[in-house]
């Protein structure tokens, strides 16, 4: 089932959502899709929502493939320009994943301040695409289209940076904040072109900000993606990225805690 398909599934109303093997990544599912379902159920849990602004989301344990995800929200607080919303996705009775999602209204400002436009030097067409390796690159990476401008995961390269462009293999997907959030995750924690050898690595913990309403994206259209380590010790890395569209403009802020075994 494609990544469009299951969130569709919570668009029309279902909060019990299995996500199949094809979507595996180690013991658990692909924490972007998991983090997509449980923010579409958000939307759908308070009619006319201001934009979403930020969310923080918690991997508090693995969400298994092929066992019903049950997603409950709750709003924290209903302002009249900001309102907080609580989502969950819970198995075995078990809370999994957290995220609390701030919407605000847009308001007059006089500050005004811009990144200027960013385009990588490199193109996706010049860039040999990710390989799939069944047992080393999980199961989820299939449905994405990899171009890395830096060495791949578990290639003992010494550059704390992580470049590339990413897009879905299929063009036909909705291009919203959903989708985003799948093609921020998709790439791996930002430690792992680093590691000599594979071993696991996980988010921890996950903060987004959104810059628009809704990424200025079009289908099939490829995502720059820079991340880079800002400090990692005692099997714990604290990793920055930005995204921005192919025209350069930035269209997302991530920041992330990883936990590394290895």
């Amino acid at each position: 089932m494609s990544f469009g398909e299951l969130i569709n599934q919570v668009k029309h109303g279902e909060t019990r959502i299995t996500i199949g093997a094809e979507w595996g990544q180690g013991r658990a599912a692909f924490g972007g899709i998991v983090a997509a379902l449980v923010y579409q159920s958000m939307l759908d849990a308070k009619e006319k929502l201001p934009p979403v602004r930020s969310l923080q989301i918690s991997f508090i344990g693995p969400v298994a493939v092929d066992a019903p995800l049950e997603l409950e929200t709750e709003v924290l607080r209903q302002g009249k320009s900001v309102s907080q919303i609580m989502g969950r996705g819970i198995q075995n009775g078990q809370t999994q994943v957290t995220v609390i999602g701030s919407f605000g209204r847009a308001r007059e400002s006089t500050i005004s301040v811009h990144e200027e436009t960013q385009v990588f030097h490199e193109t996706p067409d010049a860039l040999t695409a990710m390989p799939y390796i069944e047992g080393v690159i999980p199961a989820f990476t299939n449905f994405f289209d990899f171009r890395y401008c830096t060495k791949l995961p578990f290639s003992a390269s010494s550059d704390t940076q992580l470049k590339g462009f990413v897009r879905f293999k299929n063009v036909h997907e909705e291009m919203d904040n959903a989708a985003l959030l799948g093609l921020v995750d998709a790439w791996p924690p930002t430690p792992l072109p680093m590691m000599k050898t594979p071993a696991p690595a996980s988010s921890l913990n996950w903060s987004i900000d959104f810059i628009d309403d809704q990424p200025d994206l079009e289908p099939g259209e490829y995502c720059q993606y820079l991340a880079e380590i800002i400090h990692a010790q005692d099997g714990y890395a604290y990793t920055r990225a930005k995204i921005w569209n192919r025209k350069g403009k930035l269209i997302a802020i991530s920041q992330q805690t990883v936990t590394i075994f290895g």
